[in-house]
């Protein structure tokens, strides 16, 4: 399959997890929300790496990768637990819009860290998402 069917596969389940997250969220601490989904997601994932046979590339890791996936980690799980804790006092509607400002954030990161380049059409894009955002941010 092509990347962008991809991209949208994760879309459809982004959404899902604002959904699912949602009601997950309603009557229980958001941070044991967090940790329950975790565990799901490294029983899922790690079940999918030895199914894969991939378990026998981990001691051909660079140790610059390694500090990286540790970093993207460390940010995945905050980003996380601030996601379910906005649920939990926020409408679906209204946080998903919110946290999809990612999107800007990561053309803009993108462009520092990575020297990608974009195009006209990619930043009136991003400035649609952003005015999209102010919106729902405001609509109280």
């Amino acid at each position: 399959m092509p990347w962008y069917v991809y991209a949208l596969l994760s879309a459809v389940f982004a959404a899902a997890v604002a959904i699912l997250g949602k009601i997950g969220v309603a009557h229980i601490n958001s941070n044991l929300a967090t940790a329950i989904r975790t565990i799901v997601i490294v029983v899922f994932a790690w079940g999918i790496v030895f199914a894969q046979g991939t378990y026998k590339e981990i001691e051909t890791i660079p140790k610059n990768t390694v500090i990286f996936l540790i970093l993207s980690g460390i940010a995945t799980g905050l980003s996380w637990l601030f996601y379910f804790r906005a649920l939990q006092l926020g409408t679906a509607s209204q946080v998903a819009p919110i946290d999809k400002l990612s999107l800007v954030l990561t053309l803009v990161f993108a462009v520092i860290f990575l020297k990608e380049k974009v195009t006209a059409s990619v930043i009136a894009g991003i400035v649609f998402i952003t005015i999209g955002t102010l919106l729902v941010l405001l609509n109280k």
